[in-house]
């Protein structure tokens, strides 16, 4: 494949959220096998996105709902096209499959976003009526999960925009059998591919050259919201009960005035917002807390965590899917109390927060090696595009749902671009 395309819902902030990074990992995968990589928009740009053409990326600022951008694909004529998210499969998918009908059209869907969207509203209904409350995650199977995603519409537009693509990519390995066990995916149109990183940890400070907790997420991003909340009301206390001297330090992108407003220096509750570098910034701690409660995906700061050899203290929704039949490289935990226990220990007891710092390295190798990971999904991109015909022909479902009678996506886009024209003809 000589070119690829990348649309993106956003423009790339890989030091700001997972999302970012993942795009990154997918350019990345690309250039090494060799083919030129196209990155498009139609989202406003903004102070922390990444530098793309110093990544030697060619970056392109495109239009909703106008043919511009069908004009413009006709002419690149890219062999892959890769949506970053649902969202951005219908609003740009339909043309991609107009313009570019030989391309094989890829989903990254990050994480599924119903199953985030369901683990929120079972933790509302926990917490409806007992404002305050220590409502620990709700420990929901995969029958239950998947009752609460058929309440919502959202899990509808992510299987239609799963089974439109000749591909969707799949982060985690639990929203995989999710999809095959429950929504009746076919296993052939997905592929797991975790985040993909050079599995090597050098000059990772020791126990005693690091001090205090960190927490660290973007605030806009709902359950990273919700972690930070129940840090301060519920977690935190109790470490801080035990650990008087400690300090928590919170960072994330685009904290709101409630993010701030929680700053407690005589707590030990340190807001700080914005962080430059999060590796570094994670390194010089001695213990990282992802105490989440909802959410979906795998969890980019938890593998900040890992590569910085820090002992890290999540639950069983922040650890699902990424530590395989190891370890947990610190501790998982499902109450409040039993968080606070955990992270007391490892900040205590050199000997085990070197077990823990020691066990991030192996993990690394086995489940995000980069440079066994990419060229294996290369590998199966092109075998999919050399058969593309083929696979198209006998993917029923994936033509039953690009058919044109529920393809409601495009007309209502085609009617938004005629009433732009006749608005700028009068």
């Amino acid at each position: 494949m000589q070119t690829a395309l990348v649309i993106g819902y956003v423009w790339p902030e890989p030091n700001s959220s997972a999302a970012g990074r993942r795009i990154l990992d997918l350019i990345d995968a690309f250039q090494a096998d060799g083919t030129d990589v196209h990155f498009a928009s139609a989202a406003s740009p903004t102070d922390h996105q990444c530098d793309l053409t110093a990544l030697k990326v060619t970056p392109h600022a495109i239009a909703l709902n106008c043919d511009s951008f069908e004009r413009w694909l006709v002419e690149l004529a890219p062999d892959v096209v890769v949506f970053d998210r649902f969202v951005t499969e219908e609003q740009f998918g339909w043309r991609v499959a107009t313009a570019a009908p030989e391309a094989l059209r890829v989903l990254d869907t990050e994480d599924l976003h119903s199953l985030r969207a369901a683990r929120e509203l079972a933790l509302k209904r926990s917490l409806a009526g007992r404002a305050g409350a220590d409502v620990p995650p709700v420990n929901a199977g995969g029958a239950e999960l998947f009752a609460l995603m058929r309440e919502d519409d959202m899990l509808l537009r992510e299987l239609a925009a799963i089974f439109r693509c000749d591909l969707s990519l799949m982060i985690s390995s639990f929203e995989t059998s999710l999809l095959v066990d429950y929504c009746q995916v076919p296993a052939e149109l997905l592929y797991h591919l975790p985040f993909t990183v050079d599995a090597t940890i050098t000059n990772a400070p020791g126990f005693t050259a690091r001090e205090h907790f960190v927490s660290i997420g973007n605030f806009r991003h709902r359950p990273n919201w919700d972690a930070v909340l129940w840090l301060k009301q519920h977690v935190w206390p109790a470490i801080r009960r035990q650990l008087p001297r400690a300090e928590l330090h919170i960072y994330g992108a685009y904290p709101p005035p409630k993010a701030t407003a929680l700053h407690n220096k005589q707590q030990g509750f340190l807001v700080k917002g914005w962080a430059d570098d999060a590796l570094t910034t994670v390194a010089g701690h001695r213990v990282l807390l992802a105490p989440l409660r909802v959410g979906a995906g795998i969890k980019g700061k938890l593998l900040d965590a890992m590569l910085t050899a820090t002992p890290s203290v999540t639950t069983a929704i922040g650890a699902e899917s990424m530590h395989g039949d190891s370890d947990w490289p610190g501790a998982v935990a499902n109450s409040s109390a039993a968080l606070a226990a955990e992270a007391v220990r490892l900040y205590q007891s050199e000997t085990d927060w070197r077990r823990a710092s020691g066990a991030c390295a192996p993990l690394l190798a086995q489940e995000y090696q980069r440079a066994r990971l990419a060229p294996a999904f290369m590998a199966f991109l092109r075998e999919r595009h050399s058969h593309l015909a083929q696979w198209r022909r006998d993917n029923i479902l994936g033509a039953l749902f690009n058919y044109h009678s529920v393809r409601s996506t495009e007309f209502m886009s085609r009617w938004i671009e005629v009433k732009t024209r006749l608005a700028k003809s009068l």
